[in-house]
């Protein structure tokens, strides 16, 4: 049997979720990461996606998060997310403003930087939009 850890996952508005899990899959900016207790301290960035949360109990929570940090350690596990809500609380329309906010702005940006993040962020949600309406 797994040990359990605590799992924080935070956003600017509120603490969505503290308590005992068991694993927690984020969606690091270089990859998918599953932690789980005794993980080796490490800080990643986040990028759009689903955190799946396996609690202690054995049930299993989904959060789609837009950005933000994760600070994990070998006794927790700390999300800072810049937004974060429940799957099943997910506005279908959001991902969609969302992306149509980021073409916007793509479309005004001169610089060649800013132009490829935003390319990679429409990626994201599209791809994001696409997994939530499988489930």
């Amino acid at each position: 049997m797994a040990d359990n850890f605590n799992f924080e996952l935070v956003s600017p508005e509120r603490l969505l979720l503290s308590e005992m899990v068991t694993e927690v899959v984020i969606p690091a900016t270089e990859g998918e990461m599953t932690v789980m207790a005794h993980h080796a301290p490490t800080m990643t960035t986040i990028k759009p996606g689903i955190v799946s949360v396996r609690s202690a109990s054995g049930a299993k929570q989904d959060y789609v998060v837009f950005g933000g940090f994760a600070d994990i350690l070998p006794t927790g596990c700390t999300l800072l997310a810049e937004s974060a809500v429940a799957v099943e609380d997910m506005q279908k329309d959001e991902l969609t403003r969302r992306i149509d906010a980021a073409k916007s702005e793509l479309e005004d940006s001169q610089h060649h930087e800013h132009k490829s993040q935003l390319e990679r962020l429409i990626l994201e949600l599209t791809h994001l939009r696409g997994v939530i309406q499988q489930d």
